[in-house]
């Protein structure tokens, strides 16, 4: 089972950049979207993806956040959001279930821009943190992809030192991925392959950060812990750029 996960930073923007033409000879079986920045209807016509099933949870705001999924296989069933308000008033989370696994496309807020959208952040995190106890309750295994505005230790971040008060690598949100990863079990699926410095996901457009890979890992898989020796293979995809942030490729022998 291969699955790729992408923040597009905008959906027309990663169409025009060719990300639709490169996804096609990938040959995934679900592709998990983030930042879509448009509503469903302003690009089911436009942008076609032959042989999947589309499935779109949007922002309120036109333009403006927003998560997808395409997927090969029709899946059992289809939950969009979160279930509170600030969340889903932001078209931040969809999961597909299928028969005993269940993929979902997240992207978390980002506390980049001060304290109100920090204080968001930190809300997120104490009820996300509830919903994912619950679901290793479940007797199901869960594919968790995307953007999830956090890079957990310094190897995956460029210049760690210089960003322990920023948003993304502040010591609480560390502290939350870890109860996620050690108190909770679920397995950061990248890590389980790869331990290697200078892997990262998301560039800054200042500075010439992508030509100097000065980048941070804030995309994810995360797998529940009965898919951790299935994880066969992973790539970060830098050949071509659709967005600020590069696709993360994980293949599953399931």
């Amino acid at each position: 089972m291969r699955i790729i996960t992408l923040n597009l930073n905008g959906i027309r923007s990663a169409a025009r950049k060719g990300f639709f033409t490169w996804v096609q000879t990938q040959e995934a079986d679900v592709i998990c979207l983030q930042e879509t920045k448009a509503q469903e209807e302003q690009v089911r016509e436009t942008i076609q993806l032959p042989g999947y099933q589309a499935y779109f949870f949007d922002a309120e705001k036109k333009g403006y956040s927003g998560v997808a999924i395409y997927s090969r296989k029709k899946p059992d069933k289809v939950i969009a959001g979160l279930g509170w308000e600030s969340a889903d008033k932001e078209g931040r989370y969809i999961q597909l279930s299928f028969p005993k696994l269940t993929v979902a496309s997240l992207y978390m807020p980002s506390g980049t821009t001060g304290e109100v959208r920090q204080t968001i952040k930190f809300q997120f995190l104490e009820n996300y943190q509830a919903i994912l106890k619950k679901q290793r309750r479940h007797k199901r295994e869960y594919i968790i992809c995307g953007d999830w505005n956090i890079a957990h230790k310094p190897i995956d971040l460029k210049n760690w030192r210089a960003n322990q008060k920023h948003s993304g690598f502040l010591p609480e949100e560390r502290a939350w991925l870890d109860t996620v990863f050690e108190s909770l079990g679920y397995v950061d699926a990248f890590r389980e392959i790869n331990t290697l410095p200078d892997q990262y996901t998301w560039w800054s457009n200042r500075g010439r950060a992508w030509d100097k890979n000065v980048g941070w890992r804030i995309d994810y898989q995360v797998v529940t812990p009965g898919l951790r020796d299935k994880i066969k293979s992973t790539e970060i995809y830098k050949e071509q750029r659709f967005s600020d942030h590069a696709p993360l490729l994980i293949e599953y022998s399931l």
